[in-house]
């Protein structure tokens, strides 16, 4: 080209001018929120010394013995069909497994106090932590709640790294938020999505406000740390749903505060104190609530209301619409147990509710649910001659088996009597040696009565089926006291 007929090339204030509108236009073009993309690396580096591996040792029946059929709960052995039951050969006994679970966990404080989920626990005969910088400790429960699948654990070791407790309250919904567990066993595996839904209700978890993401959790990550952005713990992660057993893009998590304050009463209390009013209610739709004068379906509608509950004394009556309680509105049926069940016993609330379509005020005084949880330092009765550890049914156990006798074995020693028997944890003993078991303490004084070295007839119920067995209490006492 002729260098006298090129294009002049300018490189003076106008070559500037443009430059500074293209970039200014690239700027502009970019979105607000790939500004603000959390820094998971940071994240992820500074919180996973405070997350734990959990590996749960369980003693497990081998199988289970043939049994007696069963018979009318409350009825005795006829003196012939004892006869026969002496006269069958013993047969060997099933001899315990060893079963194994995995889960996650988090340090809560420097001095050992650890949380998780009470379903990874539950059963076990030995606890095994595994911190990050690779060290592995024995835990002991301190205690466990089932309704929230809450447990507390207490390890002994230094330099631990408890976790920055968020406000699960202040969540909202598109949140970035971050899980690190141990699926399926891979130590400090870290997933992130976003919070999906609050205050979900699941089929049997009335009194657990769950947050449901999408952060892929899978078996293993359960009791492991939801964070946010900020490194605090909001949540932990408990449940997926699930048709194959893997992650399908709904989890679910326990919110921290409800965790802590549950972590507190076993903590203090050794168990679990929560609100009670007494009433069955149901959810509201556009026809019920055309016909009790709202504009849209909202509240808690009362279909019952229990005699000489805390919802009777208080005045509340079949028929009512529970739209505030304690302050705060309820929107949904569900929302209403998780409300209750936080409040505790004896504290008055106010509830606001609609009667004949107006809108009153009325002050309730909230009851106690009898609780079904046990800690850790529950008397073990009776442990030596039995070998099993039990607990008095609450309430509700008593209202699922329809009987308002029994005991509930909560831990069997390996070779003790009722392990030999065939009898697991959670089953529930109905009658000894042809006496109904009102309690734990009446429950001992039966096994020391009863003859030793001798098969004796127990009613039990396990899954809701009962069942006769033959235990032998040995003539030494001393023989299963290691459970």
């Amino acid at each position: 080209m002729n260098a006298a007929n090129a294009t002049p090339v300018h490189t003076g204030p106008a070559r500037l001018g443009l430059s500074l509108l293209m970039a200014l236009s690239l700027i502009s073009s970019t979105p607000v929120w790939a500004e603000s993309l959390p820094d998971f690396e940071s994240l992820v580096n500074e919180q996973s010394a405070s997350v734990l591996s959990i590996s749960v040792t369980r003693r497990e029946a081998a199988a289970t013995p043939q049994m007696a059929p069963g018979m009318p709960p409350g009825s005795e052995m006829p003196e012939a069909l004892r006869r026969f039951f002496e006269m069958i050969p013993q047969q060997p006994a099933p001899q315990p497994r060893e079963g194994s679970a995995i889960g996650s966990g988090f340090v809560l404080s420097e001095d050992g106090y650890v949380l998780t989920n009470a379903h990874v626990v539950e059963g076990a005969r030995e606890i095994e932590v595994k911190l990050h910088d690779r060290r592995t400790v024995t835990a002991q429960v301190v205690g466990t709640d089932r309704r929230t699948d809450i447990a507390l654990l207490k390890i002994d070791a230094n330099g631990l790294v408890p976790v920055e407790l968020g406000d699960s309250d202040q969540l909202r919904v598109g949140q970035w938020v971050l899980a690190i567990g141990a699926p399926f066993g891979l130590d400090y595996t870290a997933t992130q999505g976003i919070v999906s839904a609050l205050s979900r209700s699941l089929p049997d978890d009335n009194y657990v406000p769950f947050i449901q993401t999408d952060v892929a959790v899978n078996p293993g990550n359960s009791g492991g740390p939801l964070f946010d952005t900020e490194g605090r713990v909001v949540g932990i992660n408990s449940q997926i749903y699930s048709r194959t057993g893997g992650y399908m893009g709904l989890s679910f998590s326990i919110p921290i505060n409800l965790a802590v304050e549950i972590a507190d009463q076993l903590k203090n209390d050794g168990h679990v104190s929560r609100g009670w009013l007494g009433v069955s209610i149901q959810d509201m739709d556009q026809n019920l609530a055309e016909s009790f004068s709202l504009e849209r379906p909202k509240g808690a509608l009362i279909a019952d209301v229990q005699a000489d509950s805390p919802a009777a004394r208080s005045g509340l009556e079949t028929g009512d619409v529970i739209l505030e309680f304690n302050g705060k509105p309820v929107n949904r049926s569900a929302a209403l147990p998780p409300m209750v069940g936080r409040i505790r016993t004896g504290v008055e609330v106010p509830v606001t509710i609609l009667r004949n379509g107006e809108q009153m005020n009325i002050t309730v005084t909230v009851g106690s649910l009898e609780d079904e949880t046990v800690a850790a330092a529950e008397p073990a009765v009776p442990k030596a001659k039995l070998g099993a550890s039990v607990a008095a049914l609450s309430s509700e156990q008593k209202a699922e088996i329809g009987e308002e006798r029994g005991v509930q074995i909560r831990e069997t020693a390996p070779d003790g009597p009722a392990a030999r028997a065939g009898l697991q944890a959670n089953d529930i003993l109905l009658s000894f040696n042809g006496k109904n078991v009102e309690s734990p303490e009446q429950l001992a004084e039966l096994v020391d009565a009863s003859p030793r070295d001798k098969a004796v007839a127990t009613l039990f119920v396990r899954n809701g089926q009962p069942r006769f067995v033959g235990i032998t209490i040995p003539d030494d006492e001393t023989e299963s006291d290691a459970g």
